[in-house]
């Protein structure tokens, strides 16, 4: 049996802004979305507001998927804002390096993207919104 580990990020009231984020720093493409407006059986105690955030939405990512939600708690209001760090890797330092540099405008440079004895280029950035990124280079073995 296969078991796929899919990282899944919460934000409050920022997954339409962090989506179109992505699609442009890594070239994430939007598989599927839905508001909490659009889900059946929608509590008729949802505002306005929050019937336009994202209920889920899942993105592609190469060849790896990527969940993100605004998630409310029961009695309507946004939730404790809890995030997941994730490890984006590839094959090409340079790749790696472009990636690292996108996600990190406007947000916070951990760990700088550099040569490291486990890595010819790794870097560790927290994006604008708060999500944790290990961008790591792996070389694919010599055939």
């Amino acid at each position: 049996m296969t078991v796929k580990l899919t990282p899944y990020i919460t934000l409050e009231g920022r997954v339409k802004e962090a989506i179109q984020f992505y699609k442009e720093a890594i070239g994430a493409e939007i598989i599927s979305l839905m508001t909490y407006g659009e889900m059946p059986d929608m509590p008729s105690t949802f505002t306005d507001e929050l019937k336009n955030l994202v209920a889920h939405a899942k993105l592609k990512v190469g060849d790896t998927e990527l969940m993100l939600s605004d998630t409310p708690n029961q009695s309507g209001t946004m939730g404790d804002g809890k995030r997941v760090t994730i490890c984006i890797t590839t094959h090409n330092v340079e790749h790696a390096r472009t990636i690292f540099e996108a996600l990190r405008q406007g947000g916070q440079v951990n760990m700088p993207f550099q040569e490291e004895p486990f890595s010819p280029g790794f870097g560790d950035v927290t994006d604008r919104f708060g999500v944790t990124f290990q961008v790591y280079t792996e070389l694919q073995p010599e055939v």
